[in-house]
């Protein structure tokens, strides 16, 4: 493919304005209302190949049948409300600008019963589909692309993960159920994203290992571990807090 030219004579490609533009160090424009920004500010997004853990490619995808919608209503409905089709107790800080390339989104989820305070970077996102990248600490290291296609007449919503746990610790817990819950909080999520829609269907899940090797030059990645970081600095915020109040 060729690339045109800029009037400053610079090359770049016809997509460049969909990638984001910043560096690998997460910088945040604000900080929303209830957010925490404990493990997001200046960490390094990662990828599959700076995990520990087995690679995992995992796809979750829901057939709109009957539902007279295109791939671009349904990317720019899923950016929109994209919180909103998360299990309950997840909370997705959308920035001010929404799911755009280059803006951070910070993240409290639940994992196992624990807090997790990370965020996300939008590596990419057009009208069709839109790519987050996680960073040091999160549960995994890699990337989730949503996307919608046309298929046999049907208009189909899809999330693709492509990740390693990032540490001995997140690896143990995918083996030990984790897994199984990711599965989970997606299935929910494209169900409730098909319901908007006005579909009941089922979610197709299909996980595939792409490599059962664990990177055990990587273990010292726990040293960034969202989980743990949560956790011991819940007394200092809750002290905090109060002393606020």
């Amino acid at each position: 493919m060729t690339t045109p030219s800029t009037p400053s004579g610079d090359m770049q490609p016809r997509d460049a304005t969909y990638w984001a533009q910043q560096g690998t160090n997460l910088k945040l424009s604000d900080v929303p209302a209830g957010a925490i920004n404990l493990n997001v500010e200046g960490r390094s997004v990662v990828g599959p190949l700076q995990g520990f853990g087995k690679m995992w490619q995992k796809t979750y995808r829901v057939r709109l049948v009957d539902a007279l919608v295109q791939p671009t209503e349904v990317i720019a409905t899923w950016k929109e409300n994209f919180q909103s089709f998360w299990p309950k107790g997840n909370r997705f800080y959308a920035p001010l600008t929404g799911i755009t390339p280059g803006e951070v989104a910070l993240l409290n989820l639940k994992t196992g019963g624990m807090p997790l305070s990370t965020g996300v970077l939008v590596l990419y996102a057009d009208d069709e589909s839109f790519t987050l990248m996680t960073p040091q600490g999160h549960m995994f290291a890699g990337w989730i692309t949503f996307s919608a296609y046309v298929d046999d007449g049907a208009t189909v919503a899809q999330a693709q993960v492509l990740m390693r746990a990032n540490d001995p610790i997140y690896e143990m817990g995918l083996t030990m159920g984790g897994h199984k819950q990711e599965d989970k909080f997606w299935e929910h999520t494209l169900k409730s994203l098909a319901a908007r829609f006005g579909v009941l269907a089922p979610v197709q899940i299909q996980a595939v290992c792409v490599d059962p090797k664990r990177k055990w030059a990587h273990a010292k990645n726990i040293r960034h571990n969202a989980a743990m970081r949560t956790v011991l600095s819940a007394p200092s915020r809750w002290f905090h807090r109060g002393r606020k109040q």
